[in-house]
């Protein structure tokens, strides 16, 4: 197995997705890219996962990519493959969504800021619905290394936005 993920508008999950990857004995590199258009942009954070090793760190062809604005839907969506690959938005954030033949619109903004009250845990949000739609790591392991990455303080709300996001789809 070997699946390439693709992140973008939105920061944190890349780490977390290749942290709780190796914690249950895969292979995963990750790479991230927040220039000056990180805020509302098309920054991305790009993740490879698989059962042998990765030889090349660069995703090509992404299974999955996740866009959580307009400019990062209109920049990163490109490459997936047409029969197989799997776009999920913003709803809110990207009202043009691309004409894609398997994509997944997630009210996550709206969804953060209603049952969360902060829209600082969208990009954990985003993380629930990647980890139910992927498939290639468990909940659990998540919330394990969603516990290493966050203030102590904010630990049970991120949960909570974990939740929220696996369950939204």
């Amino acid at each position: 197995m070997m699946k390439q993920l693709r992140l973008s508008g939105s920061g944190g999950q890349g780490v977390i997705f290749a942290e709780a990857a190796v914690s249950e004995g895969k292979q995963a590199v990750q790479s991230q890219s927040y220039g000056p258009e990180a805020r509302g942009g098309a920054s991305k954070a790009e993740v490879i996962i698989s059962d042998n090793p990765i030889y090349h760190p660069k995703v090509i062809n992404p299974d999955i990519v996740l866009a959580m604005t307009q400019q990062a839907a209109d920049k990163y969506y490109g490459d997936l493959d047409k029969d197989n690959g799997l776009l999920i938005v913003d709803e809110d954030l990207v009202p043009n969504a691309p004409d894609f033949p398997h994509i997944i619109k997630v009210p996550i903004t709206k969804m953060t800021s209603e049952k969360l009250g902060k829209l600082l845990f969208a990009n954990i949000v985003a993380l629930g619905i990647m980890v139910k739609l992927s498939g290639i790591v468990s909940l659990e392991t998540v919330k394990q290394s969603v516990a290493h990455r966050v203030p102590p303080h904010t630990v049970d709300k991120n949960m909570q936005a974990l939740e929220l996001g696996y369950n939204a789809v």
